[in-house]
């Protein structure tokens, strides 16, 4: 399967680091999705977790080791590869992992501002995450980005603290501590370029994940049931991350691949392990 875009959407996406594309996924693709979604929610892994703040509930989930199988439908089968492949001008695409996030139940609090890149060895232009809602979701209270992020500099991550949004995961002085964007939008005291898109069921919005983003907070009686699939292609590298394990963690009790990783690839090898299935071209499925 292969996938046109239009040629502004390429450029778009390398300048600002994400598009939305309307329509991305047809019914077939989406229930693969919900399915997906369903068997992640009913399978947690060790890395599942409700975030404090609200009176909601705000659940996330990420890079289940045993999700493969209930995922290669989705991945294999769907244009979501076919779309990051396009947008990359690149005919190769492995998969990296799954997250599920939910909202639901009453208030919850804001997803803070932050960039996956700080959490993940990883690092390049050809790395991306589609974002997927099972619900539609108006522009105000979709993800939104600070366009252009994504050149950086990249910051150390939010520990997603409910007293200190900018709080570090590393904290050693390695990586620049993350800006208060929302006080300084709420007291505008600095211009943020920042984007959203609404969005219904099948529309994807495809980002890098050194853009800075962060989602709105959902309100009582609001529902918000989202997929993340994370792809990198041929020219994504592995890099250190502060705070990451030296030592080879055995294959029996790694509950992430990431863990596989330190005692396998160094700084600058090009990002390959046996757990990153090689999606596309579809014949290396």
């Amino acid at each position: 399967m292969t996938t046109m875009l239009d040629a502004s959407l390429r450029k778009t996406y390398r300048r600002d680091g994400v598009v939305c594309l309307r329509g991305a996924l047809d019914s077939a693709a989406l229930a693969r999705a919900l399915a997906a979604y369903d068997w992640s929610l009913a399978n947690p892994s060790p890395s599942a977790n409700t975030y404090a703040g609200g009176s909601g509930r705000f659940y996330q989930d990420l890079a289940n080791r045993a999700a493969w199988p209930a995922y290669r439908e989705l991945v294999t089968e769907s244009p979501a590869a076919d779309h990051v492949a396009a947008l990359w001008g690149t005919p190769d695409v492995w998969f990296m992992y799954e997250q599920v996030f939910l909202k639901e139940g009453g208030d919850t609090r804001r997803t803070p501002w932050h960039q996956d890149a700080s959490y993940l060895p990883i690092e390049g232009d050809e790395v991306a995450v589609m974002w997927i809602s099972f619900e539609r979701v108006a522009q105000e209270h979709s993800l939104e980005f600070v366009r252009g992020s994504q050149r950086g500099p990249l910051y150390d991550g939010s520990r997603f603290d409910p007293a200190d949004d900018t709080a570090p995961i590393y904290g050693d002085g390695s990586m620049p501590r993350l800006p208060d964007i929302e006080m300084e939008r709420a007291a505008r005291s600095k211009s943020w370029d920042v984007v959203s898109f609404g969005v219904e069921p099948g529309d994807a919005i495809v980002f890098h994940p050194a853009l800075l983003h962060g989602g709105a907070a959902t309100r009582s009686g609001a529902r918000r049931r989202t997929l993340s699939l994370r792809f990198f292609g041929a020219g994504a590298k592995y890099a250190a991350r502060p705070g990451q394990r030296r030592t080879f963690v055995e294959e029996q009790t790694a509950t992430s691949v990431f863990q596989l990783l330190p005692g396998v690839l160094s700084p600058g090898d090009a990002f390959r392990h046996p757990g990153f299935p090689q999606v596309r071209p579809k014949s290396a499925a």
